[in-house]
């Protein structure tokens, strides 16, 4: 297993450098001019040296390699706060944002914590609801569990995450005022009260998305089940005396789990690109609505970093679930 995943962190490598580097060239070659929000009476010369400033004047490979550079050099002291702080030489290497004329790392970081909590939380739930439900929904076939089980399962998978979002403000925040309908990015926990405070308005955005994905999941999770329920392992473990309790939950469930895991595990990235629509109807500050608002503003820098990031964390995690399997069942041999 150890020989297995070094070898293939090793094949990561180039593979992310490829994959940087197609990114980079799409969006470089794309048309934008950090220059195209400035006022039309900003005289040419102070326009040059704002180009200047921003790095854009430098030949595309030197902006290549900057740009990387952000995301190999990180700072002892900020190892804590996340990989995206960097450590230049001079803020003048720094990448800039075209919008906000901000380092694209220090952006980043600031909106991340958002997108962690109020998503990463919702996605956990999800899952949490969803295993259980799609364990006992195969596990009772066509009972009157798996029928509603099978009914919000649609609903939630089929409805619109916008429409539920509104339809929950509507009801909790305008109707019975248990709620807050936006979201407010500059509460800092300190105490209880505010941490009662952070819950409440988590709740509506969390339940949106945790309807979402445990409908998607428990799917997955009640056609596996099906699918090995009825495999003759299945039938042998019975015919030696081992307890139904035992049959489902060490035998069944361990074999079921393989292709679920592949399916949270590619999800987990969404994490952390944010659930932009979600994000705008509850003015989650995140980094689904930072992505939203660069490709409007035609923030190319901003644009590159980000989906850089979502493609690395999906080569990561795709390593993950492959090591999950090896865990999950001992037929599996990488070496």
């Amino acid at each position: 297993m150890l020989t297995y995943t070094i070898r293939r962190l090793l094949l990561a490598i180039p593979t992310l450098f490829f994959i940087s580097l197609i990114i980079f060239l799409l969006l470089d070659l794309a048309p934008g001019d950090p220059m195209s929000q400035v006022p039309l009476t900003v005289p040419p010369e102070v326009k040059a040296k704002m180009r200047e400033a921003l790095g854009a004047d430098q030949p595309m490979v030197v902006r290549y390699v900057l740009w990387l550079k952000q995301f190999f050099v990180v700072e002892p002291q900020h190892i804590l706060d996340g990989w995206f702080h960097t450590n230049w030489a001079g803020d003048s290497q720094r990448i800039l944002s075209w919008q906000s004329r901000s380092p694209v790392a220090d952006t980043i970081a600031e909106r991340l914590p958002q997108t962690l909590t109020v998503i990463g939380s919702s996605y956990l739930i999800g899952v949490l609801i969803a295993l259980p439900i799609g364990i006992l929904s195969a596990y009772r076939q066509y009972s009157w569990f798996d029928q509603l089980g099978t009914f919000i399962a649609m609903i939630g998978f089929s409805v619109p995450t916008f429409f539920t979002g509104v339809l929950l403000i509507v009801i909790f925040s305008v109707n019975l005022h248990w709620f807050p309908s936006i979201y407010d990015t500059t509460l800092k926990v300190t105490d209880w009260a505010s941490f009662g405070t952070q819950v409440r308005q988590m709740a509506m955005p969390v339940a949106v998305l945790s309807l979402y994905n445990a409908a998607q999941i428990s799917r997955y999770m009640r056609s596996s089940m099906l699918d090995n329920l009825t495999q003759d392992y299945v039938r042998t473990a019975r015919a030696k005396g081992l307890t139904e309790r035992v049959v489902v939950l060490k035998h069944v469930l361990r074999n079921s789990l393989i292709p679920v895991v592949t399916v949270i595990a590619l999800g987990i990235p969404t994490i952390f690109a944010g659930a932009i629509i979600t994000e705008q109807v509850f003015k989650v500050n995140g980094l689904g609505a930072l992505l939203i608002n660069a490709i409007y503003a035609n923030d190319i820098p901003m644009v590159q970093t980000l989906t850089f990031i979502f493609a690395v964390l999906i080569v990561l995690f795709n390593l993950v679930a492959d090591i999950v399997y090896g865990m999950l069942d001992p037929r599996i041999r990488y070496d």
